[in-house]
């Protein structure tokens, strides 16, 4: 379950370390528009989480997996192959519209299976693991760039998930019966909108995933040049990058230990807390600084902000889907889709406001916290 999650973080951060080169062979004149590789995949998943849901309530959880690992070893054919940017691009979507498969049916596998804090303990072990991915996959990608070219990171991404699919086909029993089974239609699909829209806890976090990747996705889109361009750490970005994703995994973990003592409505508000005061005296660093604080001072500061992540991102995707159990492969979709364009969006904004600095991502930090943490006042504390 966390390796067939992880396929988009994987495809994500083992490209980073490789931008410069693609900038280069794909003539991309801008050095700010190779953030719409990471764009390109996050829209895909956003496309393809509408329809994994519905499409595995209907068709069962195992076979919507296997057309997202399809869709995604082709899209990474087309990458493979592509020799100019919007082709490339078009490649990078097809990627995220098969890795949108994995991440959106292994929560309606888990819900099948379990809820409330439970469902969130499941999902804090999947999700350490998961952070696993991105601490190794920029120095994958690093290290496959020493001996062969970008384009070989596109090959080793397909041997990956073909190996992950066969794992899944063998190991994996089938969660939905077919009785539970429901018929796909497109009426159905637009009334789960209409059922998150009508829960209001279910709506408001929803809103808050959004505005949480949001800004994880804005740091994505810039740790490439914030690292190697502006603090000119050449080939030791992916270290810095994994000292950074290690915050994330032992949060993570530490969440699944702590999350059925004191319940993850109670350790979401802390974290969010916690990530709002951290994201405020960030942005006072940076302003301090003319937005280029000291390399230690930055690391240590994203190492508290992550670390918050990790206590949020299972606990805030079990709140959201807590109430959505008799339709949790469609809700899931909705909840993943919704959350995910609403980041996309907000991490456009930052990485485009990218000067040289550090000021945007901080900024994007301090105003999306706390607007996450404002949100939450509109659900009753449990």
């Amino acid at each position: 379950m966390a390796f067939a999650m992880s396929l988009g973080a994987l495809t994500i951060d083992a490209m980073l370390p490789a931008f410069r080169e693609m900038r280069r062979d794909l003539m991309v004149q801008q050095a700010n528009d190779m953030q719409l590789i990471v764009a390109g995949l996050l829209v895909g998943l956003a496309l393809g989480a509408l329809v994994y849901g519905p499409l595995s309530d209907a068709i069962g959880r195992k076979k919507a997996m296997y057309i997202g690992f399809t869709l995604f070893i082709l899209g990474c054919l087309l990458s493979l192959l592509a020799t100019n940017f919007h082709t490339m691009l078009a490649g990078r979507v097809l990627q995220g519209i098969g890795a949108a498969g994995p991440r959106v049916v292994v929560v309606a596998m888990v819900r099948d299976r379990v809820q409330g804090s439970a469902m969130a303990r499941v999902m804090s072990f999947i999700m350490s693991i998961f952070i696993l991915v991105p601490i190794i996959a920029p120095a994958l990608g690093q290290a496959i760039l020493l001996f062969a070219g970008w384009r070989a990171i596109f090959a080793t991404l397909m041997g990956l998930a073909l190996i992950t699919l066969t794992w899944f086909a063998v190991r994996q029993p089938e969660t939905l019966p077919v009785e539970r089974r429901l018929p796909l239609s497109l009426q159905k699909i637009a009334g789960a909108f209409v059922i998150v829209g009508k829960n209001r806890q279910a709506m408001v976090y929803t809103l808050v995933i959004g505005c949480i990747y949001g800004v994880l996705f804005g740091y994505l889109n810039l740790c490439q040049q914030i690292f190697q361009v502006q603090y000119g750490l050449g080939r030791m970005f992916p270290l810095y990058f994994a000292l950074l994703a290690l915050s994330v995994g032992m949060a993570s973990l530490l969440n699944g230990s702590l999350v059925m003592r004191l319940g993850m409505h109670y350790l979401a508000r802390t974290a969010l807390l916690s990530i709002t005061g951290i994201s405020w005296v960030f942005l006072a660093l940076s302003w301090f600084n003319a937005g280029h604080p000291p390399l230690v001072p930055l690391m240590l500061m994203l190492a508290g902000l992550f670390f918050c992540m990790g206590l949020l991102f299972g606990n805030l995707n079990a709140i959201a889907m807590e109430f959505l159990g008799h339709n949790a492969g469609t809700g899931a979709a909705v909840v993943g889709s919704l959350s995910t364009f609403l980041a996309v969006g907000l991490a456009y904004l930052i990485g485009h406001a990218y000067d040289g600095t550090v000021s945007s991502l901080a900024t994007g930090f301090a105003g999306l916290t706390t607007a996450s943490l404002a949100l939450t006042r509109l659900v009753p504390i449990k």
